[in-house]
């Protein structure tokens, strides 16, 4: 099935590519590891420069592992779900100590390092290494359900029966393994994406089971739950403010950027009991030290 498919999506690729740091030729694997998580669920227009201003500062694992943890949430920022930071500091420390600072090239020792699934995990083994592994994140799942399965979408998680499918996909060729599953991903993010396929750019429009169904769409999903007024929010506003402050922030401080008493202690204890930030013995608070 893979010669139908492969010549075209290549070609494609080598000329639709997005020009990305991580995929760049001289790019290191700390660089790969870095975007991959900070991709997790954050769009790449607000990751590229949230990346470029990490790998300034932190060139390498050694580098962020002498810093503090709550610096790297500080320079976070606002990508969101800031306990990647925390993981990516605690990464950083864990290769500094036990692989001479260098990311491990072998999926099963990335599975080993914190925050790192099995996606990322191959991801890593395969963008930076250029290993042979089948590569699942949304966007490839989506295009080998519409592609090969007729359906507009796949289900909520990955499925042996996907692994499969993606694993019999794979040339032989481990370089070329790798190429294909960047390419893949790319089509899905450029042009089979979720909302408006472009199916009449697609190189693989001819051997679309889904298009040839006429397109079928998937049955409904709940939608998406509201953010305005959330603990999420809150969360959001009590970390942005110890990020922003130089100094240990007091609990009258934080009463001023949300009002609701009970939903701000709840915050408040979600952060410190996710290591986002510390008590102090004065009643006030600071990111980890």
């Amino acid at each position: 099935m893979t010669s139908r498919y492969l010549g075209p999506i290549l070609s494609w690729y080598s000329a639709s590519a997005r020009d990305l740091p991580w995929r760049a030729a001289d790019a290191t694997p700390w660089s790969v590891l870095v975007s991959e998580i900070m991709l997790q669920q954050t769009p790449v227009s607000r990751v590229l420069p949230a990346h470029k201003a990490w790998l300034e500062r932190w060139p390498s694992p050694p580098a962020l592992a002498a810093d503090p943890p709550g610096e790297a949430v500080r320079q976070w920022g606002r990508l969101g779900y800031p306990r990647r930071a925390l993981r990516l500091h605690e990464t950083a420390r864990i290769v500094t100590k036990e692989h001479a600072g260098q990311i491990p090239a072998a999926r099963e020792a990335l599975l080993r390092l914190p925050g790192i699934g099995a996606y990322t995990a191959a991801a890593v083994s395969v963008f930076a290494f250029g290993h042979r592994h089948a590569v699942l994140d949304t966007n490839v799942r989506r295009v080998l359900s519409r592609l090969a399965n007729g359906q507009q979408f796949a289900g909520s998680q990955p499925s042996v029966a996907e692994y499969r499918l993606a694993e019999s996909l794979l040339p032989a060729d481990a370089g070329i393994a790798a190429r294909w599953s960047v390419a893949v991903m790319e089509l899905g993010a450029l042009v089979c994406t979720a909302a408006s396929p472009q199916c009449d750019s697609c190189p693989v429009k001819a051997t679309c089971a889904w298009r040839a169904a006429d397109k079928p769409p998937a049955p409904p999903r709940r939608p998406p739950q509201r953010y305005e007024g959330t603990d999420r929010q809150c969360r959001g506003r009590l970390l942005g403010l110890l990020r922003e402050s130089a100094e240990p922030v007091t609990l009258r401080q934080f009463d001023a950027v949300w009002p609701d008493n009970s939903q701000r202690a709840r915050a408040l204890d979600g952060l410190v009991s996710d290591g986002l930030a510390d008590p102090l013995p004065d009643g006030s608070f600071a990111l980890p030290a």
